[in-house]
């Protein structure tokens, strides 16, 4: 994926935000104009998002003289230009949420990740209906998640890692049909995962690492079928309780399990050993005891199997060397 280039110039974002809602590649009517008056003027008003951009000429989208706008694509819709990827990331942008990007209907793409935004994300963010990708990952967001999240039935990729949320994590999640890959690790979340995210029939990666979330994990499987294309599933550094229950050697796709750090019980039951796929099982900072099945040790795709810090019996051995696995953004977004 290309990135945006940036200039060195110093500039308030709120030119940009103005443009993107107001210029003539965006107007559609008079309702939209009003709206996006009253959310930029908030914006002017603040005294926060300052961006390193240069935007030359009046239209974002490019007017001939000049091209788009650095961190901006455009494309045809019937007689107009819309913005519909808007990538503003890595420069320190600093203050609240803009709630004028909302306004910003044909948006398939919203990229702020590793900036300085504050507060939380407005419930309008539902109305971007076209959304596909929001990445708000790396920021200083907080509060609760505003429900009106499910109501972006197009987002395949959610990513909203080391930011500072709070509460439960939203039901209305499962609400989104096409969702892939869902990050919200190294947050304030707490109570119990929601089990209807089982539901999510695309949902290939799921992490929630490094939260203050209870609950066991038989919560979390509750019945056959559910997450059926799960690939990778990070529960680890929160307050599990409970054992592994077997239903979760259901989950055939899984290659990757994370249950480090958390207090759970019990023994591994042997039909772990026997998922097709599974690359990578974490174990270790728990209280589980018994022995670890000989058919992990055969298993032609595990390896790495760490289980420090248990109660095992003498005579468990890890397999591999541990070591942590971070994915980037670019390993997922298309």
């Amino acid at each position: 994926m290309a990135r945006p280039s940036f200039s060195l110039s110093l500039i308030l974002i709120f030119p940009l935000i103005f443009h993107l809602a107001l210029s003539k590649t965006l107007k559609r009517d008079g309702c939209v104009f009003v709206f996006a008056v009253k959310a930029l003027n908030e914006i002017k008003a603040s005294l926060g998002w300052r961006v390193v951009y240069a935007w030359v000429g009046d239209d974002p989208c490019g007017d001939g003289d000049h091209p788009p706008w650095s961190g901006v694509t455009c494309s045809i819709a019937g007689d107009y230009r819309v913005v519909t990827e808007l990538e503003v990331y890595a420069v320190s942008i600093v203050g609240p949420f803009p709630t004028a990007v909302t306004n910003l209907l044909d948006l398939t793409r919203l990229d702020l990740h590793n900036n300085k935004l504050t507060g939380p994300i407005p419930p309008q963010i539902g109305r971007l209906k076209r959304l596909k990708i929001l990445n708000l990952r790396w920021n200083k967001l907080q509060d609760v998640l505003p429900p009106e999240i499910g109501e972006l039935k197009s987002l395949t990729h959610l990513y909203l890692s080391f930011n500072a949320f709070k509460g439960e994590i939203p039901r209305e999640l499962a609400n989104l049909p096409e969702l892939r890959y869902l990050y919200l690790h190294e947050n304030r979340f707490s109570g119990r995962i929601p089990a209807e995210l089982g539901t999510l029939k695309n949902l290939r990666h799921l992490d929630v690492g490094n939260n203050h979330l209870v609950g066991t994990i038989r919560e979390l499987i509750r019945s056959d079928g559910c997450f059926p294309a799960l690939r990778n599933l990070y529960l680890n550094d929160n307050y599990l309780t409970g054992g592994v229950p077997a239903q979760l050697a259901n989950l055939t796709s899984l290659e990757i399990l994370h249950l480090s750090h958390n207090k759970m019980t019990g023994i591994i039951p042997v039909g772990l050993a026997h998922m097709p796929r599974l690359t990578y099982l974490y174990l270790d900072h728990n209280n589980f005891n018994g022995r670890i099945p000989d058919a992990f040790y055969k298993h032609p795709y595990l390896k790495e199997l760490y289980i420090e810090g248990n109660a095992f019996k003498p005579g468990v051995n890890p397999i591999g060397v541990h070591k942590v696995l971070e994915v980037s953004d670019t390993d997922f977004v298309v």
